[in-house]
């Protein structure tokens, strides 16, 4: 009989736990109209609602606390390069202390390279090169503090969000279907701060319906 010896294993304190999610791309009205950009990957999905999580203080979490709207669009991985020169940017002005090395972006549409896409329930646009477009609404938030030694930032927030349209480029999709193709899916993820794409299929589980 085999004898299974388990890897050996460390205990670590990682600075950071972003072990694997998609890249959201979060559109949100600025008070002048203007768009804003907000790149992240702490979201998850259960029905037709999606829970994201934001630090405190930046441009995209007031204007989805005072629209109470916004439009999740998934990257794809072709766009990361894209998505890297939105990274050290923020649509706030000034630029919030504890953000350091970002500056100030106004127009992120035009720094990425990207084009808008009109909603049709809410009222900040589409990035039309994003696979997936979720047009969502704010339910509920819960705001927490940080740890001491998460830094200076204005603590952190969870938000429920209930998904009201989903928009999908027709060659992810299955014809004559509302099922997303997973071989012709390819999200970006964000894996310990390196952008990775989802790799081949390994398989399918019983309740998979394509």
């Amino acid at each position: 009989m085999d004898i299974y010896r388990a890897p050996d294993t460390l205990q670590i304190r990682p600075s950071i736990l972003y072990f694997g999610t998609p890249v959201v791309l979060i559109t949100t009205r600025n008070p002048d109209g203007s768009t804003n950009i907000t790149p992240m990957s702490s979201a998850w999905a259960l029905a037709d609602r999606v829970t994201i999580g934001l630090t405190g203080g930046g441009q995209g979490l007031a204007n989805l606390l005072r629209e109470r709207e916004c439009v999740l669009n998934l990257a794809s991985a072709a766009m990361h390069e894209s998505v890297e020169r939105l990274a050290p940017t923020s649509g706030a002005n000034p630029v919030p202390s504890w953000k350091h090395g970002y500056r100030h972006e106004a127009d992120k549409f035009a720094l990425a390279g990207w084009h808008a896409s009109p909603s049709l329930r809410v009222g900040a646009p589409r990035i039309a090169e994003a696979p997936l477009q979720l047009e969502a609404r704010l339910l509920h938030v819960d705001e927490r503090p940080l740890q001491a030694w998460q830094g200076d930032a204005g603590g952190y927030f969870t938000l429920e969000l209930e998904v009201c349209e989903v928009h999908a480029h027709a060659d992810i999709v299955v014809p004559g279907s509302s099922h997303i193709d997973p071989r012709r899916y390819q999200p970006l993820f964000y894996v310990f701060r390196h952008y990775c794409g989802a790799g081949p299929a390994l398989g399918r589980t019983f309740k998979a319906e394509v």
